[in-house]
């Protein structure tokens, strides 16, 4: 299988179009098509515009129109402002046809801002701002952690966290790909959650500023920690851990025989605001909480922060994104065909 930053790869086909393929491995997932949107942009400001020196994404703005799928992918780029100190630029993304060169409606479209985080200058003022309420100390020794029961360290040395399984991974595939580290003792509050992740299949591989956006869509599922949903009493033990893991895979087992499926969270829109560089080899880990303010008739909100593995503040997301039934993105294909209605990409977050 290839690795994430294998499966983003971007090629230029001429000085503002480019190319990729979406890999079955990861699809479907929102993150890893705005993390392409993050590598074109890249690849854009590196070659066409090297001379620029404005090699970092530090705002995105995405507008999912239509369900992307496995296979070539074509970004369109078209120069919007080009600044001193920052510039922007317009993409979209089109599928359809062998080659990507189909006239078809575009999937997602975007504006993307690029600067320089490492010489950027100005007023820097310090605020109060901090995460409340703050999470359980961080893991010393995360190779130890493994699967484990609530309020119980299962000896491996740490009472706050535990490695939590992938959730339906037949559906949502990029679950197999991380590793999530989830409260011990279950989330602080309703309809919040917070993990710290890292890459799981290729040894050594690290975040770096491209996979921020998988990153701020890769999370467990807030509206499956509430009781009554599809697959809540699944979530009570792996997303929000009040029952061991053999009673999360019972449970599982017993949803698999009433048929029930995964929920589908499709984004309407999702932005990205990156504050800090991370280091030039990557960041083996980072510390995600998910919130939302209103989950109301199918719709929700979700602010989505990323720390670095020292505290700092890395990125700010916000999404709008539906919810429905995951039979929605199981047909046509499996769910990798195209969207006809208004539903966006799908936001296959963990859990």
């Amino acid at each position: 299988m290839a690795s994430f930053h294998e499966a983003t790869a971007i090629r230029a086909l001429d000085s503002h179009t480019y190319l990729a393929h979406f890999p079955n491995e990861w699809f479907p997932h929102g993150g890893f098509v705005t993390s392409c949107f993050l590598s074109t942009a890249a690849l854009h400001f590196s070659t066409t515009h090297a001379g620029r020196n404005q090699p970092h994404t530090i705002t995105l703005h995405l507008t999912f129109l239509r369900r992307t799928s496995v296979g070539p992918a074509r970004f369109s780029v078209r120069d919007a402002k080009l600044g001193k100190r920052t510039s922007t630029v317009h993409i979209s993304l089109t599928q359809g046809g062998s080659d990507a060169r189909s006239t078809a409606e575009p999937s997602v479209v975007g504006y993307l801002t690029q600067s320089n985080l490492s010489t950027e200058q100005g007023i820097s003022l310090p605020t109060p701002w901090t995460l409340h309420p703050p999470p359980p100390p961080r893991p010393s020794f995360f190779h130890s952690l493994k699967p484990g029961t609530a309020n119980d360290d299962d000896g491996d040395g740490d009472k706050n966290w535990m490695l939590s399984p992938p959730s339906h991974p037949q559906f949502r595939k990029a679950a197999h790909r991380v590793k999530s580290y989830l409260p011990r003792n279950g989330q602080l509050e309703p309809g919040m959650a917070d993990e710290w992740i890292c890459f799981a299949q290729q040894p050594g591989e690290k975040f770096t500023q491209e996979s921020l956006g998988f990153v701020v869509d890769q999370f467990p599922q807030i509206v499956e920690m509430y009781p009554g949903t599809a697959v809540a009493a699944d979530t009570t033990a792996r997303g929000n851990p009040r029952c061991g893991i053999e009673d999360a895979e019972e449970e599982e087992k017993k949803n698999e025989k009433k048929k029930e499926k995964p929920n589908w969270y499709p984004t309407v829109l999702l932005n990205l605001d990156v504050k800090k560089c991370l280091p030039p080899e990557g960041a083996e880990r980072l510390f995600v909480r998910v919130r939302a303010k209103k989950i109301e008739n199918g719709r929700m909100d979700l602010e989505v922060v990323v720390l670095d593995e020292g505290g700092a503040l890395v990125a700010v997301s916000n999404h709008v994104c539906l919810i429905l039934g995951a039979e929605r993105n199981l047909t046509r294909g499996g769910g990798t065909g195209e969207e006809e209605e208004e539903e966006g990409s799908e936001k296959t977050s963990k859990l």
